[in-house]
């Protein structure tokens, strides 16, 4: 066990043996920088009389933070433009294209969670790690059913490729449902099954 009343005796005759003038010129700040407050730096003290000065370190606030709210907008946007994608994206082309622009979103919200970590804009960063989970959540939605991590649906096949794929139902009629007929047309009966009896 350390004995310290006998290491606080040490310290004394330490500061005893220095004069004051020296103990009170290692100990004042050093002068601010003549360019202002614009990308100042500080240092952090030494604790050590005599000690070489330490390196500047750049402030934390240093740069504009309105080009980080800007990347957070673009972000956010982006993700917002994932909600009303124009294309179907069932299968072929459409669906890679979609699938990359969830990659893109996701990318897109950890670079402005960057940004935002630096500047410490705290709403801001929580923004930016929604779009990434966003666009993860989006594109994990696409790709699980197609590699087998998850149950295939009719809007979400096993397949990549449109190969075999019964066509999309049309809007406003449920799947494995017969289409609307227009007013004023006459509705077409189905063909009786093989061996069927209609009524």
């Amino acid at each position: 066990m350390t004995d310290w009343d006998k290491e606080l005796a040490k310290i004394d005759k330490q500061l005893a043996s220095i004069s004051d003038e020296q103990l009170l010129a290692s100990s004042a700040p050093a002068p601010a920088p003549a360019g202002g407050g614009k990308g100042a730096t500080r240092t952090l003290p030494t604790g050590r009389p005599g000690a070489p000065p330490s390196t500047p370190m750049p402030s934390v606030a240093a740069g504009r933070p309105w080009v980080a709210w800007g990347k957070v907008l673009v972000a956010v946007g982006a993700a917002a433009g994932l909600m009303v994608w124009p294309w179907p994206a069932r299968c072929g082309v459409p669906l890679v294209g979609f699938t990359a622009a969830t990659g893109g979103v996701a990318l897109l919200g950890l670079w402005s969670a960057v940004g935002t970590w630096r500047h410490r804009l705290g709403l801001a960063h929580v923004a930016s790690l929604l779009v990434a989970a966003w666009g993860l959540a989006l594109g994990a939605r696409e790709v699980l059913p197609r590699v087998g991590y998850a149950i295939p649906t009719v809007e979400r096949t096993a397949s990549w490729s449109c190969d075999g794929l019964p066509p999309a139902s049309t809007p406003g009629t449920a799947p494995g449902t017969a289409p609307s007929v227009a007013p004023g047309a006459t509705p077409v009966a189905p063909a009786p099954a093989a061996g069927g009896i209609t009524l």
